[in-house]
């Protein structure tokens, strides 16, 4: 029995705007299909540990790898997060081909996408340090203001 297509849970797009340094995936390769492969290129290391390094929980990395999760809303923190573990463990990699794979254009993060990311970051700070954080972001814009 052949395998299913993998076309309906990904869309390819191309990313116009990409480096052509950042070799982008294997014509074809979804997600899936570069997890794969990638993780073969480092015996001895698995899914739930790619999963914990990456901040992914392991079954919704292992949907991704099984295709029964799209791929087409992962934030694009996580992609980025993926080629970091990867490249840290040794293998060359780029965030562009995590993006191609998941059908994703690579840009940088959306005003909602860095919003998003600066209120992660901020709710993980102590509730002194959130205090300075603000203090410094006021200060950056009185900063900004005067140019």
């Amino acid at each position: 029995m052949p395998m299913p297509d993998p076309s309906p849970v990904t869309n390819h797009q191309p990313d116009p705007g990409a480096s052509d340094a950042e070799a982008p995936a294997r014509d074809g390769e979804d997600l899936a299909a570069l997890l794969e492969r990638l993780l073969e290129e480092v015996p001895g290391r698995t899914q739930k540990e790619l999963a914990t390094e990456a901040g992914v929980s392991y079954q919704t990395l292992n949907a991704w790898v099984r295709r029964t999760r799209g791929t087409s809303r992962i934030d694009p923190d996580t992609l980025r997060s993926l080629a970091r573990v990867f490249s840290k463990w040794g293998i060359e990699v780029s965030v562009r081909q995590f993006f191609d794979a998941a059908g994703r254009p690579v840009a940088g993060p959306a005003d909602e996408e860095r919003e998003a990311h600066l209120l992660r970051v901020y709710r993980q700070l102590p509730e002194d340090k959130q205090r300075l954080l603000v203090e410094d972001a006021q200060v950056m814009l009185r900063i900004a203001s005067a140019s």
